[in-house]
């Protein structure tokens, strides 16, 4: 017997309590603001818009924002990352495929790559989950820096203040 066939109200909406420590869902009307208070800075022409911070399971999601054509960093993953891509188009230099408007791309633990916008492309804006850290190196893997969820977590705090929305405003997005 289906689940359905048991369900005589599948519209009923839930009616039990939820878990007393089950933390609150996130919900973004407007992911791609309009206040570009929201975005923040990384580096020249490069922001992000922090969606989950995740600082108890070491993940973040964001949405990347570029607004010029180039080198934007070359860096490793040790877990698996997943990214979509809502404007524009980006590649990495170690691979011969374009991450297009409309596109998922995954990319697996151990990856090593240098993404680059095209020159063409004014704004590109893709959606990315990462897992554990960022690790920027050189071309020889030489280690040059690295961003995690504290980090992330560290730099809203730092903008947010910096621009009047007061460095709790990142508080929405952390779980």
């Amino acid at each position: 017997m289906s689940v359905e066939a048991k369900d005589h109200d599948p519209r009923m909406p839930y009616q039990l309590p939820f878990p007393a420590d089950a933390l609150e869902e996130i919900v973004i009307p407007k992911a791609i603001p309009d206040d570009e208070r929201i975005w923040v800075p990384q580096a020249n022409n490069v922001w992000f818009r922090p969606l989950c911070l995740n600082r108890s399971q070491g993940y973040w999601m964001n949405l990347l924002r570029v607004r010029k054509a180039g080198v934007l960093s070359r860096h490793r993953h040790p877990q698996a990352v997943h990214g979509f891509v809502l404007k524009g188009r980006w590649h990495y230099l170690e691979h011969d495929w374009m991450a297009e408007e409309g596109g998922y791309v995954y990319e697996p633990p151990g990856e090593t790559h240098t993404l680059v916008v095209p020159d063409d492309v004014e704004e590109m804006i893709t959606y990315f989950q990462v897992t554990g850290v960022m690790y920027y190196v050189d071309p020889w893997g030489k280690p040059l820096g690295y961003e995690d969820v504290f980090t992330k977590i560290e730099i809203c705090k730092a903008h947010y203040s910096k621009v009047g929305l007061g460095e709790d405003f990142v508080d929405q997005f952390i779980r």
